[in-house]
């Protein structure tokens, strides 16, 4: 039988969603937990990689269990031996075909830095604390720039799970995704940054905002971002905003 369940996590002490040894991680966690409470050993998939310290509202992970067991009953008991900061929202059967990865049409993430003077304590964990004067009309003119299909090179990391030799044996990467909307809001305190894809590559919207950062700054113009993307160099980027103020806010299938 094929699972899927739906997890919010506060990520800030994970080392992310993949197993890594010597290191506490949202599927390490998970696949414990699965075990404990049905016996088998499995490696949940997850949607996609969240880096260590960012959160998600709305993960979806995916795997497959012999035992059978109502869905409300593994909701319930995957919850009460998870760590307080792993929650399961739903558990349900997938149809043979669904996988977490695979099956993914659009996802949507959201970044938040808090722009007040003093960040409360119980909301540093979950923003980036940035008190510059930022010209807020120029980031969301940059923005916009990015919807459509482009080739996001210039904002996309090297994966850290490659070893030098596979990479020098890889074949070039498919860095042409597909960006549906992207936006920036306010909300009293807090400036927002909303983007839906197809598809992300590792840390590219992190990127994206310290990018767009720059041109709130006024480091860059907003016509700027066409030749950075022309570019696919990351050196032609802004630099990586922190992975506390990144949220997985949802997936579609």
């Amino acid at each position: 039988m094929i699972w899927k369940l739906t997890l919010a996590y506060d990520g800030t002490d994970y080392h992310g969603w993949q197993v890594q040894p010597g290191h506490s991680t949202i599927q390490g966690e998970l696949a414990d937990a699965i075990e404990r409470v049905i016996g088998e050993r499995v490696l949940p998939q997850g949607s996609g990689r969240t880096d260590a310290g960012v959160h998600a509202r709305a993960q979806v992970a995916s795997f497959q269990l012999v035992a059978p067991i109502p869905p409300e009953n593994l909701h319930r008991a995957l919850n009460r031996t998870l760590p307080p900061a792993i929650r399961v929202l739903g558990a349900e059967h997938a149809s043979p075909d669904f996988h977490a990865r695979h099956s993914v049409r659009a996802k949507t993430y959201e970044y938040r830095i808090y722009r007040g003077e003093i960040c409360p304590p119980w909301t540093a964990r979950y923003v980036y604390a940035l008190h510059w004067p930022l010209d807020v009309e120029k980031m969301r003119r940059v923005a916009a720039l990015v919807v459509g299909e482009h080739n996001f090179t210039s904002f996309a990391a090297t994966d850290p799970d490659l070893t030098t030799r596979q990479l020098e044996a890889a074949a070039p990467p498919n860095n042409i995704r597909t960006i549906f909307s992207s936006e920036w809001a306010e909300e009293n305190d807090l400036l927002i940054y909303t983007i839906r894809g197809n598809g992300f590559l590792h840390h590219m919207v992190r990127n994206l905002v310290g990018t767009f950062l720059d041109a709130g700054r006024g480091h860059i113009a907003p016509e700027d971002i066409t030749a950075i993307l022309q570019q696919k160099s990351r050196t032609a980027a802004g630099a990586t905003a922190p992975a506390r103020g990144l949220w997985l806010d949802s997936v579609e299938y």
